[in-house]
């Protein structure tokens, strides 16, 4: 393993355009090998690309402490699931594990389906007179958005019939200030963060966050006591089909355990978590079905073949009969995972492969680089679904591979993501036909609390 002090690093991190990320730790890895040591001020940072190591750290039960850059979600996020440890987050993560049983998420099918030809009509708008679109990003993200507050949160945002637009606007903000934070040394101070022009917007944007997650649980809540009071007259018994609606009733129960402000905390993380992830990943997948027309006929002869020329709405059946279009979103999510990267800090020391890291380290695991390896996927940056046809993933390192997480932290939500992602995208294909006016090359994404892109090709769209 070799130190490197990392002076170019600290230029990195100082600079605003962040764009230089994944080159750099690519030329790093390729140049130092699949582990490196490196130090920030007097901090170590251990950097893992080799899926046995990455195995071995990822499925510890000690090795779950978030680290350091966490810190910078958490006026935001405060200490739900995302950021929290130890016996919060475990009491938490069996708590809310619940609510995304396959029969809860049956529920959501309906919506995910409005909200997708909700996307389709105003695509359709959009490109009225041969306009190509040059923003499809913000598209899938009010789709996104919509469906993540209608079925987790229970309310109805409609942001993608331009409401709600400060909302929207403030989760872009605080994004960009959190990870012009993380990159420049000086504003890890709370005192100089908080006097800086960033950290006065920072706030005004959180202030719009958290006012606007309070308003929804107040609005469940009387919701919720309404329909209390109906069953009660009927004789029915009580529901629950949101995670929202869980902790509103063991607050109800438990107000000493579940304050409004621990609600508020798993809200805010998953609103954030569950609509800025799938929308990064269903519009890749988009730019890539319209630069392969090839792949694109495939999906849709499998749609034809699951619906024919019915019009009718998706089910969890039909969504689950998807092979082509799954493969083609796992594949999507391989070049662009929309978590980038993951940070623990040790608290106990972790024993690697060849290596023991020394507690207090802060280990780096960048997504993006592992799904890049040559020697689990050759030709890395070819988009190529059939990577993940069942006789090329059977000798492939199950660690080669975490679009989202592994191990005991790994994404609660990714059965939602998948079912969500596959009835937008199916439903779009069956609608239109996409033609991407670029190529791969004209895709550049730097990496935020969530992957962004900062440039997109502009998308052709017919009937």
């Amino acid at each position: 393993m070799k130190l490197i002090f990392l002076l170019q690093k600290k230029k990195l991190l100082n600079r605003p355009n962040i764009s230089d990320y994944f080159p750099y730790f690519s030329n790093l890895v390729k140049r130092v090998g699949p582990l490196v040591h490196f130090k920030i001020i007097l901090n170590d940072y251990i950097l893992l690309n080799d899926p046995d190591d990455v195995k071995i750290f990822l499925s510890s039960t000690e090795h779950i402490t978030k680290g350091p850059d966490y810190k910078f979600l958490e006026p935001w996020l405060s200490k739900g699931l995302l950021t929290s440890t130890d016996e919060k987050w475990q009491t938490r993560r069996k708590l809310l594990t619940n609510t995304f049983h396959f029969k809860i998420l049956g529920t959501y099918i309906p919506a995910f389906n409005k909200h997708a030809y909700n996307l389709v009509q105003n695509l359709a708008k959009a490109s009225k007179n041969d306009e190509h679109i040059t923003d499809i990003y913000s598209y899938m993200t009010l789709c996104a958005l919509d469906i993540v507050c209608e079925t987790i949160m229970g309310v109805s945002l409609r942001s993608q019939e331009e409401q709600s637009t400060d909302y929207v606007n403030a989760i872009k903000n605080v994004s960009r200030i959190i990870m012009k934070r993380i990159f420049t040394l000086w504003l890890w101070s709370d005192t100089i963060f908080n006097v800086s022009p960033s950290g006065r917007d920072f706030y005004k944007s959180l202030k719009v966050l958290h006012t606007f997650t309070e308003n929804v649980i107040q609005e469940r809540k009387q919701k919720l006591n309404d329909a209390k009071n109906e069953m009660a007259e009927n004789n029915e018994r009580k529901k629950v089909y949101s995670f929202l609606d869980l902790l509103i009733g063991i607050s109800n129960e438990h107000p000493n355990s579940m304050t409004d402000a621990d609600i508020r905390e798993e809200v805010d993380t998953f609103l954030f978590e569950g609509h800025d992830t799938s929308s990064l990943a269903m519009t890749m997948a988009l730019i890539h079905i319209g630069m392969n027309q090839n792949i694109q006929d495939d999906i849709r002869e499998e749609l034809y073949g699951i619906f024919g020329d019915s019009d009718r709405d998706a089910t969890m059946e039909d969504l689950r009969a998807m092979p082509i279009l799954e493969r083609v979103i796992k594949e999507t999510m391989r070049l662009y995972p929309s978590v980038p990267g993951i940070q623990r800090k040790l608290n106990q020391p972790l024993r690697l492969k060849n290596h023991i890291i020394p507690a207090g380290s802060v280990v780096h695991i960048i997504i993006y680089l592992l799904h890049r390896d040559e020697s689990m996927y050759p030709n890395p940056e070819a988009f190529n679904p059939d990577r993940f046809l069942p006789e090329h993933c059977n000798g492939r390192h199950p660690f080669g591979y975490i679009p989202f997480s592994a191990g005991p932290r790994n994404c609660i939500g990714q059965k939602f993501a998948m079912y969500q992602m596959k009835t937008v995208i199916s439903t779009v294909v069956r609608c239109m036909k996409l033609e991407t006016l670029g190529t791969q090359k004209d895709i550049v994404v730097v990496p935020e609390p969530v992957l962004r892109a900062v440039s997109l090709p502009s998308v052709k769209i017919t009937p």
